[in-house]
């Protein structure tokens, strides 16, 4: 994986593959290109060979009952998504090769993207799956809960093997050179399915905590247990705000992006990676960057460096990274293109004035994105010098001074349905949802009288 990111930079550093990412045809890189990125993914595909010998040797070696732990279960999920995401680019990106050294004399653009686009919005399916299992590892180990039902969580995650690299779709919505029937199959029925799997895991997950809490007496009223939870453990805290701005902002605004109807006002604008940093930056680093404050302990055995500070970090970068993707979709809304060096097209024949509004969005995005990099700062900062240069924690001073609340130690789930706290952020939420829907169409309802 290292020689293959090294080749990748080394070409387009030479100038001679300015492709971008996507590198679509006919645009041409040179082959040192490909051939890094292939190398990387082969990296990638014997990691995940590695993990699923792991799991053979585990149940040989029966080191669980029955099946495997539902945050096990999570990890299963992103490696096969993992595999198929290798396999759509070994199956472009191997022709693109031959093609760019002459053994093949052409390939179909439109086929390209759609396999391209396989591999490249599943390679954020991966992530997915996997914060949401550390999602459930955190719970588990910081208050110990169990999922609401395990069964359906264990659904969920099925969903996202099943449906979920069809969110890819969206990428293709205003290619004409795609049927409608196509779009609207991917975007308006097998879609649902995949947001179904997420919407199980923004109910399990709450209410996993909240029979946790309850459990422990923080009964009174309906959000006792939520007052009550360990925010100033950055594991909490950075886990929590990641549910909540994955959910809220990532996937309001990904269902958004896959309506077809409504994609069209917002294709290749600022929205789009303003959505994304909701997913893959507020929702997969964040969820990282929690598990993190367990790893330390439990994995290397050092202390955790200035604590006070550390309890801070998961707010400073969450409300950073909240705001890039809050001001990058305002200013997507109003028109910003992405991929593009300036939003003012200074010098060009043809010049666009965009509304005050939008300079504004792009200035408090350019202050949150200041924000974030202080809390990544942070981060890098105290995980480093924990690691080298943090008090030992042998078994004594463990059992001492336990940082963690004991793990689940058995499989099931939670036991009761008595969740009023939970009910009441579901209710909150899908309210949110249908109101930025509604508000999206009537978007999309002002163009109309241009046609």
């Amino acid at each position: 994986m290292l020689v293959g990111s090294i080749a990748a930079n080394i070409a387009v550093m030479q100038g001679e593959s300015s492709v971008m990412f996507t590198s679509y045809v006919p645009m041409k890189a040179d082959p040192l290109f490909y051939l890094g990125i292939i190398l990387f993914a082969v990296g990638a595909l014997i990691g995940c060979m590695v993990f699923f010998g792991t799991l053979v040797i585990a149940r040989e070696e029966k080191t669980y009952e029955g099946s495997v732990p539902l945050v096990t279960f999570g990890a299963i999920t992103a490696a096969i998504i993992a595999v198929f995401t290798i396999a759509s680019g070994a199956i472009i990106l191997i022709p693109t090769l031959l093609w760019s050294v002459g053994y093949i004399t052409e390939i179909d653009s439109v086929m390209y993207k759609l396999i391209w686009w396989a591999m490249g919005h599943s390679s954020q399916q991966i992530n997915v799956s996997a914060h949401v299992a550390v999602w459930y590892l955190i719970a588990a180990v910081v208050l110990g809960a169990k999922p609401i039902s395990e069964k359906m969580s264990r659904l969920a995650f099925l969903l996202y093997i099943l449906f979920l690299q069809l969110a890819s779709a969206h990428h293709m919505l205003a290619e004409p050179g795609i049927s409608s029937e196509w779009k609207v199959f991917n975007t308006s029925y097998a879609i649902y399915l995949a947001v179904l799997g997420s919407m199980i895991h923004g109910m399990s997950l709450p209410g996993a905590i909240e029979a946790a809490q309850r459990s422990k007496g923080y009964t009174r009223g309906v959000f006792e247990w939520l007052r009550r939870a360990p925010w100033g453990n950055p594991a909490f805290s950075g886990m929590a705000l990641s549910v909540v701005m994955f959910g809220f902002l990532g996937g309001i605004s990904g269902v958004i992006l896959g309506t077809e109807q409504i994609n069209l006002i917002m294709h290749n604008t600022l929205y789009v990676p303003g959505h994304f940093h909701a997913t893959v930056v507020a929702g997969t680093t964040l969820a990282f960057m929690a598990v993190t404050y367990i790893v330390v302990p439990l994995i290397f055995r050092r202390e955790l460096m200035f604590p006070k500070l550390l309890k801070w970090q998961p707010y400073i970068f969450g409300i950073g990274v909240s705001g890039i993707s809050v001001f990058m979709m305002g200013a997507g809304i109003l028109g910003v293109p992405r991929r593009h060096w300036d939003m003012t097209f200074s010098d060009s024949v043809f010049s666009f004035d965009f509304p005050a509004t939008a300079f504004l969005m792009m200035g408090l995005n350019g202050m949150f994105a200041i924000l974030a990099a202080a809390g990544g700062a942070i981060y890098i900062l105290v995980v480093v010098l924990s690691i080298l240069f943090g008090k030992r924690r042998d078994e004594a001073a463990a059992k001492e001074a336990p940082m963690l609340t004991p793990a689940v130690a058995t499989y099931g789930s939670a036991g009761t349905w008595h969740l009023p706290g939970t009910y009441v952020l579901v209710a909150i939420f899908f309210t949110a949802f249908v109101l930025y829907y509604f508000i999206n169409w009537k978007f999309l309802s002002e163009v109309w009288p241009l046609s």
